[in-house]
């Protein structure tokens, strides 16, 4: 059973500049709440209170407002800061504290996941034993994502591509990924590419060598989007916002999961509308102690 995640919530945000020089892409909002709530919350489903935080250098302040140590969710989170972005497998290295001799999740703080039983198939992936999993989508332009090609009627990953030239799968590789304790080791033998960065691709591939990699697809009618620019971020806040005002209920929010996964109560929700003051999301908060 998986216990810990990471939020891998570095990089510069070159691409939504000059809105990142300021402020940390994650804590930009996604309607009505920061980015970061959002994989967040996604790790929550997933029964995951024990949480890493990876941050860009002097950006650790702007978080700690928002969201101290976890203990007003009934969990724990931990901060560090990373000096500057090598790649998404670098996650591993830092967090080897951590991680200790535990498996872990990893979820990208910049992607965006929605989607009907979602939270039993984040359960089922926390079953992992040993290997590697990933989250699989299908895409309409694959030549853009690393995507991995799957065995017929079988999650086992046969092939996998970073922006394939020619069409190998529609099967993109999510921003979600779950290890066992061996990805430290994987982490660490990987050396940098032509661009300087420890790739993600390559630490799958070592999985797949092993036979040892497997997948969970999302599944038709579920969602997921990459905020990685300013056109994708205003896509998916349109799509939070169309939802919620839809259906009367909030996506990603954080007290509500912590509720129905009892890891706190209707007075930790008190304290929670104190703490956000007079606004649209306390007054969420209070219709759900009312239930």
């Amino acid at each position: 059973m998986i216990k810990k995640g990471i939020i891998l919530a570095g990089g510069k945000g070159t691409r939504m500049s000059p809105l990142t020089k300021a402020v940390n892409k994650q804590l930009l909002p996604i309607y009505d709440k920061p980015l970061i709530f959002y994989p967040l919350s996604i790790l929550m489903l997933a029964k995951i209170k024990d949480i890493l935080i990876i941050v860009n250098k002097g950006q650790l302040h702007q978080y700690k407002k928002l969201i101290p140590d976890g203990k007003n969710l009934g969990m724990k989170i931990n901060f560090i800061e990373q000096k500057k972005p090598v790649g998404l497998p670098d996650a591993f290295i830092l967090g080897e504290k951590f991680i200790g001799k535990n498996n872990v999740a990893m979820i990208l703080g910049d992607n965006f996941f929605y989607g009907q039983n979602l939270s039993e198939k984040l359960y089922r992936c926390t079953n992992l034993k040993k290997g590697a999993k990933i989250i699989l989508h299908k895409v309409t332009k694959p030549e853009l994502f690393g995507v991995a090609k799957t065995k017929v009627n079988n999650n086992k990953i046969l092939k996998i591509v970073e922006k394939p030239k020619k069409f190998v799968s529609d099967n993109a590789i999510t921003g979600l990924y779950f290890f066992d304790n061996k990805v430290i080791k994987f982490s660490k033998e990987l050396k940098p590419s032509k661009r300087g960065e420890l790739e993600i691709t390559e630490l799958l591939k070592k999985y797949q060598k092993i036979n040892q990699l497997t997948s969970e697809f999302i599944g038709r009618g579920g969602a997921w989007l990459d905020t990685g620019s300013i056109e994708d971020y205003y896509k998916t806040s349109a799509f939070v916002q169309a939802v919620e005002n839809r259906q009367g209920l909030k996506i990603a929010c954080l007290e509500e999961i912590s509720l129905l996964n009892k890891w706190i109560n209707k007075k930790n929700i008190l304290k929670q509308i104190k703490f956000y003051g007079n606004c649209e999301y306390s007054d969420y908060l209070k219709k759900i102690i009312k239930k």
